[in-house]
């Protein structure tokens, strides 16, 4: 596909899997937006990639508030005249036990993780519904379908948004636009490093996570952004409404593996 004139917004994109995502845009060729509350990192991100493909600006935008989400979409619009697919990225998460949180800590992971992906879709769609022409692209996660304990407002945003794409998929099908997920398992970001730092074993710790990954790694950033920049391409031009799990195999399995495949698979394991 030929992405010269493809212009792509994408929230919290000044780290982690936002970035690796702007990466892959900018990679093909791509107009990217990167959009982030934290002005730093995003104008550092924005210039890395003008420097190394041509591609990028920055729009500092809270996607919890609705004047940055407009904002960010009349940005994009002045600058390129049109927005081909909006990545929602932007979230937040903590570890906190149901009964130790307040109001506070709930609306500030729904209101960043779901209602700001609501938010810069309703504005962006405006401009996408008068093209018949668009793709929008939630990040949702592995905790669309299975969670932790102490992780009660991100899983139930996320499963919002999961919905959320679906009911949009539907609604604005009729014109042209198509509406995906894609969910991410654990990826090489600063919350994987934070897991690590924060385990009192770190090599236990690690070695916990990559037995409940079937793949026995952690994925990078760009490996979510190449799944993206497939929904976001003519390759998946019939596939709306889905979502799209990049987690290493972690959702699919039942039990441990590597405890089941010391009994059930003796003598079996690939060969080096």
């Amino acid at each position: 596909m030929d992405w010269k004139g493809h212009i792509a917004i994408v929230t919290g994109a000044a780290s982690g899997i936002g970035a690796g995502i702007a990466e892959r845009f900018a990679e093909a060729g791509a107009e990217i937006v990167i959009a982030d509350v934290n002005e730093r990192l995003g104008a550092q991100v924005t210039a890395d990639l003008q420097e190394r493909y041509g591609k990028g600006l920055f729009v500092k935008a809270d996607v919890s508030q609705a004047a940055d989400c407009k904002g960010l979409v009349d940005a994009t619009l002045a600058a390129y005249g049109q927005i081909d697919t909006l990545v929602n990225n932007a979230g937040v998460n903590f570890v906190k036990p149901t009964l130790e949180m307040d109001e506070a800590d709930w609306d500030r992971v729904v209101n960043v993780d779901l209602k700001g992906a609501f938010l810069c879709s309703r504005y962006a769609l405006e401009s996408m519904v008068a093209r018949r022409s668009g793709n929008i692209i939630n990040i949702a996660s592995v905790h669309t379908v299975a969670t932790l304990p102490a992780a009660a407002p991100y899983a139930a945003s996320k499963g919002g948004v999961d919905m959320m794409t679906r009911s949009m998929a539907i609604e604005f099908a009729p014109f042209g636009i198509r509406v995906n997920a894609v969910s991410p398992g654990l990826t090489d970001t600063q919350i994987w490093n934070d897991i690590q730092d924060a385990a009192e074993d770190a090599d236990m710790a690690r070695q916990h996570w990559m037995d409940n990954i079937p793949l026995g790694r952690v994925q990078a950033p760009r490996e979510v952004g190449n799944v993206v920049l497939f929904l976001a391409s003519e390759q998946s031009s019939y596939v709306t409404g889905a979502n799209i799990f990049t987690d290493g195999g972690m959702t699919a399995q039942l039990v441990n593996r590597e405890r089941f495949a010391s009994k059930s698979l003796e003598g079996r394991a690939p060969q080096d």
